[in-house]
């Protein structure tokens, strides 16, 4: 059998007690931890290192975390890497800024260690779930999501989707027919499960819609629930 291999977290915070604390705390789970203190190395160490989850501080010095999660989810190698967002940012609007730029789940300082960690497991767990070997194309209309090469197109087309948007749409239309009320998608897609204002659906839907041009009617709007694709293209999308 394979040997199996631990996981590989990439920590960047300027702050060297707030990285050696979860480092430390990682290690002790038998995780392969990298630490960066400074945040201009953080995009060659992640190229090299090549992590299965990155940890990142928002407010640094020169190059910021919202800066460094959208150079990773540009990168090829890098970007279906989960990305945590551990920062002393905590109004709300700084976590709708955070989801929206791509993380996949957003942590305040202070911030309770075994929290971190079952939410690291909770990210690593699905990450590593995989797609069945028989489902790696979702096609509805002509609207074509290939999961194994991470890229949608329409009407033969590409399209450019962040992460998020991906995600979401990837949810929508593996689950077609079936509504998806928002605080599921927050759950699902965000992997966010505490309060948040749903608006965040709204917006990312409504951007989702734009990009998909002629083939947006498919997704249709569920009054007072959520979400869903339709089973058949309805005329006008629904507001």
């Amino acid at each position: 059998m394979p040997e199996h291999r631990p996981k590989k977290i990439l920590v960047v915070d300027d702050e060297p007690d707030v990285a050696d604390l979860v480092s430390y705390h990682l290690k002790a789970k038998g995780y392969q931890v990298e630490t960066v203190n400074n945040p201009n190395v953080s995009i060659g160490i992640a190229r090299s290192f090549l992590p299965d989850l990155v940890i990142l501080d928002i407010m640094m010095p020169d190059l910021n975390g919202t800066q460094i999660c959208r150079i990773l989810r540009a990168d090829p190698k890098l970007k279906n890497v989960p990305i945590i967002f551990l920062t002393a940012k905590a109004e709300e609007n700084d976590r709708i800024a955070g989801l929206e730029v791509g993380c996949d789940d957003y942590i305040c300082k202070p911030f309770n260690i075994k929290e971190l960690i079952l939410r690291i497991q909770s990210i690593l767990r699905r990450a590593t779930e995989g797609v069945p070997e028989e489902i790696k194309r979702v096609q509805v209309g002509q609207i074509v999501l290939d999961i194994e090469r991470h890229e949608v197109s329409v009407h033969g087309r590409p399209i450019e989707l962040t992460a998020t948007e991906f995600k979401l749409l990837r949810l929508l239309m593996e689950r077609r027919g079936r509504v998806q009320t928002r605080e599921h998608l927050l759950i699902n897609v965000w992997n966010y499960e505490t309060e948040i204002e749903t608006r965040t659906v709204d917006t990312h839907i409504r951007r989702l819609r734009e990009k998909l041009g002629s083939e947006a009617d498919w997704i249709e709007t569920v009054r007072g629930v959520g979400y869903r694709i339709a089973e058949r293209k309805i005329e006008a999308c629904s507001t």
